[in-house]
């Protein structure tokens, strides 16, 4: 399997997440990439790709409007599926701009475009990385940065989603150390 296209697609993110000063969020990115080869060692490169610009959308977002949504901010369904559209129209875009072969292009699309909430196998298979990688790396900053804007109520409740969803057993097994962690620093939080 070539690896170049992977390459520029990682170098794409890198660089929209530079330039909105997010470069935390980077790091969640790789490591979605790393839990997709620990899950499946065979993974081709629409899945690398996939995983590496799951979250492109947040980078090209005018603002956030998770304040306005109804019900739990950070769950909201419409939002959610709005955000894995969006990031799959954006990947394909720049993938179209590479000359990458449209049978690459569908299947990173398609795989985008339900990774918050699964699907067929390989769709599941990105979101439990998703999963693994967020509370390796994100929770820290859910409890930091938004238990002040939203309260651990809502916080909690992300992070059981984002548990929750998990599919494969393997993916649980890995993840749920670091979701009971997550929980307990959560608890523990003075905000």
């Amino acid at each position: 399997m070539s690896t170049k296209l992977y390459k520029k697609a990682e170098q794409f993110v890198v660089d929209a997440f530079k330039k909105i000063g997010n470069e935390g969020g980077i790091k969640h990115f790789l490591r979605t990439v790393y839990w997709i080869k620990q899950l499946r060692p065979n993974a081709d490169e629409a899945l690398l790709i996939s995983a590496v610009a799951h979250d492109i959308q947040r980078a090209f977002r005018e603002k956030d409007l998770s304040k306005n949504a109804s019900g739990n901010p950070l769950l909201n369904p419409a939002m959610l599926d709005d955000h894995q559209k969006k990031g799959a129209e954006i990947i394909a875009d720049f993938l179209v701009k590479q000359n990458a072969n449209q049978k690459l292009i569908d299947r990173v699309k398609m795989l985008v475009s339900k990774h918050e909430v699964g699907g067929n196998t390989d769709q599941n298979l990105l979101k439990d990385a998703d999963s693994i990688s967020f509370f390796e790396n994100n929770a820290g900053h859910f409890i930091e940065k938004l238990v002040p804007l939203f309260g651990k109520k809502v916080i909690k409740e992300k992070f059981d989603w984002m548990y929750e969803r998990i599919t494969s057993k393997k993916a649980q097994q890995i993840a749920q150390p670091m979701y009971e962690k997550a929980l307990k620093k959560l608890k523990e939080s003075k905000i």
